[in-house]
């Protein structure tokens, strides 16, 4: 299978959208892009000042060889969900170091076996909830995809190669709308 990089980052940004405009029209916080270079997408401020982010993940594609590929995971294909190593292990230090909170926010769709078609399902967690499954759990979750001529963009590879694989039994369902 070929990655397409800027589909994906296009779809990606849309549905950061939706969410930004979800939050700011249906809740008192404010929503907007991150400027903040390393920081998750999204920058959410509440009528304290304090402030949370939240890291939007929008999936597919079902990793239907994870059994095969990852054994040592446990996972199943219907269930599992990705997010880039480096994100996540980027976003562990930010919330040690920096005391922030991040959210990582997950839009799954095309898994009929689960989610009814044409619909999408919203999945969520603290990154701090999440540690504690990569630690328990280490490379048995990690998979390094081959790199493809669509991770390729301008001459520059912007694909993520290296991914580490939750289950969405782990997460938490979000049951609103965008």
């Amino acid at each position: 299978m070929n990655y397409a990089f800027e589909n994906d980052a296009t779809f990606s940004e849309a549905y950061e959208q939706k969410l930004i405009n979800h939050i700011n029209t249906s809740t008192s916080f404010r929503a907007q892009k991150t400027v903040l270079k390393g920081y998750p997408d999204i920058e959410v401020t509440a009528t304290n000042g304090f402030k949370f982010y939240i890291e939007l993940k929008v999936q597919q594609r079902t990793f239907m060889r994870v059994e095969n590929i990852i054994p040592q995971s446990g996972l199943k294909p219907s269930e599992t969900v990705a997010l880039n190593l480096s994100d996540l292990m980027r976003y562990f230090e930010q919330e040690e170091t920096g005391k922030l909170q991040i959210f990582i926010f997950w839009v799954v769709l095309n898994r009929p076996c689960i989610i009814p078609l044409n619909q999408e399902q919203y999945y969520y967690r603290l990154v701090s909830e999440l540690k504690p499954i990569y630690l328990k759990e280490k490379d048995n979750r990690r998979f390094r995809r081959k790199s493809g001529e669509g991770d390729i963009v301008n001459g520059e590879h912007k694909g993520v190669t290296v991914n580490y694989h939750f289950s969405l039994k782990e997460l938490k369902i979000w049951q609103n709308r965008l």
